[in-house]
């Protein structure tokens, strides 16, 4: 049986440095010309998006948006811009 994860996309406001891919584990980090960061990764259930979502809200990051990509089979994950 293949294991399938939900992903995300999440959109704020400005540009994250690279070294935040600590904090956000394996989330993929993408800048926009228009000054916006892209985080498009994995996330284990609704308690963990609600978690992470929180963190970037107390943080004072602006979120413009998420959306859920789905669930996707290890590996073959294409990171839309």
């Amino acid at each position: 049986m293949e294991v399938l994860s939900n992903y995300y996309q999440i959109y704020i406001q400005g540009y994250l440095s690279q070294n935040w891919s600590d904090w956000l584990q394996s989330f993929h980090i993408q800048y926009k010309d228009n000054g916006i960061t892209i985080l498009t990764g994995e996330v284990v259930d609704q308690a963990a998006l609600r978690g992470l979502l929180d963190r970037l809200f107390d943080l004072g990051i602006c979120i413009l948006s998420f959306r859920r990509l789905g669930f996707h089979p290890e590996g073959s994950l294409i990171f839309p811009l």
